[in-house]
């Protein structure tokens, strides 16, 4: 059992840590937290002081291109229609439907938007109130692993925290629990210090806690295992930040200095000969609200227009724009083109994505086969099966829009190419029999041969175009 200043240090070092301050940052640029939100202006005054400038126009808007593309990233690596958890033993393939349901796959989209946002996320497994194995998304920020050399009893944990606000006493506590392979021990750090939850009735909690029918008692059983999984986003645990968080800030500054432009020189400048008043103030009033002044006869009033520099920065935001894409390896919905948007160029604007996803692709295997194996032990368990994790296979098969011209001229094709086939093989009646026509038919057509192999008549004068028409026609001729 960890003792109490180990949680307190692990916890310490953890908030600091390196790899927390990257991901917070990622967190905070998917939430539309950026750099340019504490952006302030200063100048020298007279007296050689740098003090804030609050006289000049001062634009804050972030542009969340991290965001679209972390969920750019999920959405396409969850398109698929056809599920994603997958057998060929129908019995099986039934009970991971019970298991891998929508609950699932909800909980599997905050795992990948925390792993792009932050560089990695966890999942943990625990014992729903119907006995059933769930799974729940766990804030990294909040995940602690402690390996066997750094503990003191030579044993693995996980530690989980967050703070938990209490409305009615208007504080805020930091919740900890610390996971060892059988159960789990719950703290709370109140004032600095780090003490047993004693709201909780049974502290240390094994992992799974049950009833049996007919019998008051609690029994209590455990994993055999910390059930926690973490998902990583690359080898280094970076977050898709990384390489574009400086093409966003600096995109963000551009839009935002055009901004101030526009706001600080959209009015005229008028130089006054001649004033015919008592102060500046009034000769303002006057432009504002008589839109006339006096003047004697050797004034005059001279009217100037500052030209705004906006193309440099349109030219640099293009940029910018363009190079965050391209570095983020998304896709640019944006993109132009020449007008002639086939299927061949909507594939290659996809290609960036593709290689990100088959890159998470692999690591999102190796994270699953964890869970897939404690899954089909609890299978196994429960009904008296010996299935096996390689029973088991991923559909990872994304969806990618289409030209729906161009799927239409590809669908009259391909009916054209059934077509020539059925009428060459019925040209070879004379050479071939008639099963092996009717079999490549089927096979043409795709049809399952076996399936009506019965249902055809054992009439020797059945020629076989008889036998196309009841095929394509899918009835049986008496």
């Amino acid at each position: 059992m960890l003792k109490l200043g180990e949680i307190e240090k692990f916890i310490s070092e953890d908030k600091t840590s390196t790899s927390k301050r990257m991901a917070r940052i990622g967190q905070k640029y998917y939430d539309g937290e950026h750099d340019i939100l504490d952006y302030r202006m200063f100048y020298f005054n007279s007296d050689g002081k740098l003090v804030e400038d609050d006289t000049r126009s001062n634009v804050k808007i972030p542009h969340p291109f991290f965001t679209e593309l972390v969920d750019q990233t999920v959405q396409y690596m969850l398109s698929g229609k056809d599920g994603l958890i997958k057998s060929d033993l129908p019995e099986l393939q039934d009970r991971l439907n019970e298991y891998f349901d929508d609950d699932f796959i909800c909980e599997l989209n905050d795992v990948l938007t925390g792993t792009q946002a932050k560089g990695f996320e966890y999942m943990y497994v625990y014992m729903n109130k119907d006995g059933k194995l769930s799974f729940e998304c766990a804030d990294s920020l909040g995940v602690i692993e402690v390996r066997e050399k750094d503990s003191s009893d030579g044993k693995p944990y996980v530690i989980y925290y967050y703070d938990d606000r209490l409305m009615k006493e208007n504080k805020t506590i930091t919740m900890v629990q610390v996971w060892n392979d059988k159960d789990t021990t719950f703290y709370i750090i109140e004032d600095g210090k780090i003490v047993l939850d004693d709201k909780e009735p049974i502290n240390p909690r094994p992992h799974i806690l049950y009833h049996k029918d007919g019998d008051d008692a609690t029994y209590y059983d455990y994993f055999g295992f910390i059930p926690f999984f973490r998902l990583d986003n690359n080898k280094k645990q970076w977050s898709g930040l990384h390489p574009i968080k400086d093409l966003i800030d600096d995109y963000d500054m551009m839009s935002c200095g055009l901004s101030n432009n526009l706001a600080d020189f959209d009015h005229p400048i008028h130089v006054v000969k001649g004033f015919q008043g008592d102060n500046l103030d009034e000769l303002q009033k006057n432009l504002k609200t008589k839109k006339m002044i006096g003047v004697d006869s050797d004034g005059g009033v001279e009217v100037h227009t500052v030209d705004v520099p906006y193309q440099a920065r349109l030219t640099k935001m293009q940029e910018d724009e363009k190079n965050i894409y391209r570095f983020g390896m998304g896709f640019n919905s944006a993109q132009l083109g020449d007008g002639n948007v086939t299927n061949v160029v909507i594939k290659s604007r996809y290609a960036l994505l593709d290689l990100k996803c088959n890159k998470l692709e692999i690591r999102m295997k190796q994270f699953l086969k964890k869970i897939i194996k404690v899954v089909i032990d609890d299978i196994n368990k429960n009904d008296g099966t010996d299935y096996q994790v390689t029973d088991v296979w991923f559909n990872f098969e994304r969806e990618v829009m289409t030209n729906a011209q161009d799927n239409a001229t590809i669908e009259k094709i391909d009916a054209e190419k059934k077509k020539i086939v059925i009428e060459t093989m019925l040209e070879l009646q004379n050479v071939l029999d008639d099963e092996t026509i009717i079999q490549a038919i089927c096979e043409t057509l795709d049809v399952d041969y076996e399936s009506i192999k019965d249902k055809l008549p054992e009439d020797d004068m059945m020629n076989n175009q008889q036998a196309l028409d009841m095929v394509e026609g899918g009835a049986v001729i008496e």
